[in-house]
């Protein structure tokens, strides 16, 4: 399963989120905001402040950029931070929790 489809499937009992082609990928968005994405085979997610500061020191994690500009608050989670369902199910959740902090 790629992991478009493994993010769809993890999401698919919200009725808060919708996909939508940007960034070079799919993205899901929560409330109009975008708050994680597929692009290529890696999880793209944003996240603010000491989490992302946080999330940046993993393995397997890098800036997210366009155009040769690193995206501020947004980063991209390599398939092999993402091999488990728990893997996965912790990089949504904290995506989620992030959004929610942002309201």
């Amino acid at each position: 399963m790629t992991t478009l489809e493994r993010v769809r499937a993890a999401l698919a009992d919200r009725d808060d989120v919708v996909e939508k082609k940007m960034v070079g990928g799919r993205s899901f968005m929560v409330d109009g905001r975008l708050v994680l994405g597929v692009v290529k085979d890696d999880l793209m997610v944003r996240l603010a402040g000491a989490d992302y500061a946080a999330a940046m020191g993993e393995s397997n994690v890098r800036p997210m950029t366009l155009g040769g500009r690193a995206l501020k608050h947004y980063l991209l989670v390599a398939p092999a931070a993402i091999a488990t369902d728990a893997d996965l199910g912790r990089w949504i959740r904290r995506a989620a929790a992030a959004e929610a902090g942002a309201r």
